[in-house]
């Protein structure tokens, strides 16, 4: 309530300035609604917030909505209860906590928090903690990836990581949501309200999406171990915009649709900081028709979507290798090596056009 009472104000004002919103309604927020100053404080960022996002419209806030707590406003005591302050006044609250979270609670302060309710009346206390960024590691070598839809990433080491079961889950809950879809039609023909199939196409999108989330984690937490073990940096392609680059069969939209590459290259990323491992894009053209070997270009090298044959020099490879380990040699021109182990081959990319080529060249270690 008092959120939509600001957010209104805020709108009418087309104020998104935190600190003008305070000078103008704090008072009356304490007031009105009888709330502790660091509320008042917390519930004016969070409207400046919301409103900030799109000032065309006014932000309307939920009676459940999550409410944030920094370290003013909650305390921890133990691992088993925290303190949270209300409007009437400090209330001590079990909760329960996973041996994941707990080692982090042992090793790293909380910050800040979020008090939800799920959809099945249950209430979680979503905690952030800052976790410093690993020591830097100078790589001695780069870990190349291909990302793609058949396989959703290929390491230059050889390592495939497939994406039948990504396709497969897609496809079943594409089905089931046709039917949903075809019964909602005929519900709402017979002047009928298919509340519960609509809730049940939300189940439906949150089960994929988390399935998607939980494999994209094992697929970057496995890369980046591969790259801690061996002392290597992890490179990707930029796949920035490739939606708007590219075009797609009809057959393809919907599997293209659902490809969640940024989300694994976010995931990459932070975990790569987490463990030093430094991470390094590159320029993603021709990598999937050039030769890893002789370094020539064609489109008719990639003869399929899994065998590449070179019509230069006979080399032939797994189309999503050869790409890998073209990946890592552009890595290496981008981004240099720890002194002492420069690689024998590099390719070098003279330029951007049709007739452009790759030079090689040979680099003798030192």
């Amino acid at each position: 309530m008092r959120r939509n009472w600001l957010a209104a104000r805020a709108f009418a004002q087309q104020c998104t300035n935190k600190l003008t919103l305070q000078r103008l309604y704090y008072h009356e927020l304490r007031t009105h609604f009888a709330l502790p100053s660091q509320m008042v404080v917390r519930c004016l960022a969070r409207v400046a917030g919301t409103y900030r996002r799109d000032k065309t419209i006014c932000p309307t806030f939920r009676p459940d909505a999550a409410m944030p707590y920094d370290q003013r406003l909650m305390r921890f005591a133990g691992l088993d209860h925290v303190s949270l302050t209300t409007q009437q006044g400090r209330v001590l609250v079990a909760f329960l906590i996973g041996p994941y979270h707990r080692q982090r609670f042992d090793d790293y302060e909380p910050r800040q928090c979020h008090l939800v309710v799920r959809a099945d009346g249950q209430w979680y206390l979503l905690v952030v903690v800052q976790v410093p960024d690993g020591t830097p590691m100078p790589p001695t070598d780069f870990l190349g990836v291909d990302l793609g839809v058949v396989n959703l990433a290929t390491a230059s080491d050889g390592t495939p990581h497939s994406g039948e079961q990504i396709e497969a889950c897609r496809a079943r809950y594409l089905q089931y949501r046709r039917r949903l879809q075809r019964a909602a039609t005929v519900a709402q023909m017979d002047g009928k309200r298919p509340k519960n199939i609509r809730r049940a196409l939300k189940r439906t999108a949150k089960r994929e999406a988390g399935f998607r989330r939980d494999t994209n984690h094992c697929i970057s937490k496995t890369l980046v171990a591969a790259a801690t073990g061996n002392e290597t940096g992890i490179a990707l392609e930029d796949l920035t915009h490739i939606r708007t680059r590219t075009r797609f069969r009809k057959p393809q939209r919907a599997r293209m649709a659902g490809w969640a590459f940024t989300q694994l290259r976010d995931f990459v990323e932070y975990k790569a900081r987490l463990a030093g491992v430094r991470v390094v894009l590159v320029d993603p053209r021709y990598t999937s028709q050039e030769c890893s070997a002789c370094g020539h270009i064609a489109k008719a090298n990639r003869q399929s979507q899994a065998r590449f044959s070179c019509q230069h020099c006979g080399y032939t490879a797994n189309a999503d290798f050869n790409a890998a380990v073209n990946i890592r040699s552009r890595a290496h021109v981008n981004a240099p090596l720890v002194a002492g182990r420069v690689p024998q081959q590099l390719w070098l990319l003279a330029g951007v056009g049709a007739s452009d080529k790759l030079r090689h060249f040979s680099a003798s270690s030192h």
